[in-house]
């Protein structure tokens, strides 16, 4: 696999930051930016039962040791240093609470807590865009003939944090073809018909579905019949 073998003197549990890229041998996912080697070989976080931790990079080192003083679980996180022939300590892995309880600890003041607000808004970021990607990608399985420009958009509408939209559902987030398919025909409900125009129009909200109902079934039926022509 192009990974060192696992520190010795570093004890705990040891995360690896690899300098190759590596898939996940239970889920296949990857590339990992982060992994647990198992009988040396590669684990996500998720598959190794730390997906929930948060990484804490090196360079405070009060509130690293607060945070695993905190945290029932942590790992050290490292990487491989070539031209030293060593692993080097890139942060620890702990419980988000944990953090936030350290955090508290040691940064009781209001730049602590704007910079907490950063950290948790880069994260959401980076979880929404990674769910939205997942979830158009999920969109083009579905209907392969559905333009990518497009399937992204449905996808970022209904995945909006807080919105309440079908994407930020149970089922949505676990990405079941019910949510996507509903995902799909509210954006073609809206972006491929005139049921916007018939709402303002006066017409009550399900005798516009049924009126324009045809119209969605037959770009749902285009978008799926693409992958068929096509293999075809």
């Amino acid at each position: 696999m192009g990974i060192p073998s696992t520190p010795h003197p570093i004890h705990g549990l040891v995360v690896i930051q690899p300098l190759k890229h590596q898939r996940c041998s239970a889920c296949r996912r990857g590339p990992l930016s982060l992994l647990v080697l198992e009988s040396g070989a590669p684990r996500c976080l998720n598959c190794a039962d730390l997906g929930h931790l948060v990484l804490l990079p090196r360079g405070d080192t009060a509130l690293t040791r607060r945070s695993r003083e905190e945290s029932a679980l942590s790992a050290v996180v490292v990487r491989f240093n070539r031209r030293k022939g060593r692993y080097e300590r890139q942060g620890v892995l702990v419980e988000e609470a944990a953090l936030v309880r350290a955090e508290e600890r040691c940064l009781a003041d209001a730049e602590a807590r704007r910079r907490r607000r950063a950290r948790d808004a880069r994260r959401r970021g980076v979880e929404d865009e990674r769910f939205a990607a997942a979830f158009a990608a999920e969109i083009l399985r579905l209907f392969p003939g559905c333009p990518a420009e497009r399937a992204r958009a449905i996808a970022a509408h209904a995945s909006v944090r807080g919105s309440g939209r079908v994407g930020r559902s149970a089922a949505g987030r676990a990405l079941s073809e019910g949510a996507v398919i509903s995902a799909v025909v509210a954006g073609v409900r809206h972006v491929d018909t005139p049921y916007d125009q018939l709402l303002m129009s006066g017409v009550s909200r399900y005798e516009a579905r049924r009126r324009i109902a045809p119209a969605v079934e037959g770009v749902l039926r285009e978008w799926q019949g693409a992958g068929e022509e096509d293999v075809g």
